[in-house]
């Protein structure tokens, strides 16, 4: 499909200090993991019901019951998911350079399945230490502090999986990305999912939900966007989105311009339009 048609028509309208890898996605499975930390219970159809009298948007309700049905439900795929994705994904023996790779994990294994030439960069010393035991080769690099020690255009795939939102400077670093790689592979929480609306609107605090397992006071997350602002962005930007993926009621599918509202999470390839 044509993203940036779709971003410039408006179909997707409905649609920390610390950063990077193992502080920020250890952190997330850790905090999903803990009794009571799995986010706040879904809304009843009393508080929906509530909702609707006082909403003059009655479809946007309508389809908040509708999701209600399925969400409490599904499976929890939070965590990982996307780990799975780009190794169906990535070609052979392309060359990977991991932003807050963490311990590793992903990039050790796209270098096991796939032959990949991969680079990590992480943060946090712990981590580092981790990735070299797993044979990962790891600069110890603040990404806010820029990728200036690599040249343009140096590997085929640059990903930062679920990290842009930690940032203190997210477009510098989705700047510097684009210029290192030919593609880029991005993950993140989508603040527009209907779980999080709802909490806001209706129930006046901060969401808790299984993919934003946090309180307000705890939170890593310190620039909040939804996917209809990151395609707002890509726009603007003129960065091309040539393939999505989403996690919606535990399920991992193709993602569309119109998933706003339902995608708690998602996972976007991007280009550089010349």
């Amino acid at each position: 499909m044509d993203w940036q048609a779709k971003a410039s028509s408006g179909h997707h309208s409905d649609t920390t200090e610390k950063n990077h890898g193992a502080n920020d996605r250890a952190a997330l499975d850790s905090a999903a993991a803990q009794p009571g930390r799995a986010g706040t219970p879904g809304p009843t159809p009393r508080e929906l019901k509530t909702f609707a009298a006082d909403n003059i948007d009655a479809s946007l309700v309508a389809k908040m019951l509708q999701l209600m049905e399925t969400y409490e439900a599904a499976p929890n795929l939070t965590g990982r998911w996307q780990d799975q994705v780009i190794l169906d994904e990535l070609p052979r023996g392309c060359s990977v350079l991991d932003l807050g790779c963490g311990d590793g994990e992903l990039l050790s294994e796209l270098i096991r399945a796939l032959g990949v030439r991969g680079q990590g960069v992480e943060l946090d010393p712990l981590a580092v230490m981790k990735s070299i035991d797993r044979g990962v080769p790891v600069l110890n690099i603040d990404l806010d502090e820029g990728l200036g020690d690599f040249a343009d255009q140096s590997f085929d795939y640059v990903i930062l999986e679920s990290t842009l939102q930690t940032l203190k400077a997210p477009l510098a670093v989705l700047t510097e990305m684009l210029r290192v790689g030919q593609r880029g592979i991005i993950s993140f929480p989508n603040f527009g999912h209907w779980r999080v609306r709802f909490d806001l609107a209706m129930r006046g605090r901060m969401p808790m939900t299984r993919g934003l397992p946090y309180r307000w006071y705890d939170t890593p997350n310190i620039h909040l966007f939804t996917l209809a602002d990151f395609l707002d962005w890509c726009l603007e930007g003129e960065v091309a989105v040539t393939l999505g993926f989403g996690l919606s009621e535990g399920r991992v599918q193709p993602l569309t311009s119109v998933d706003n509202l339902t995608v708690e999470e998602a996972l976007l390839f991007l280009e550089k339009i010349a």
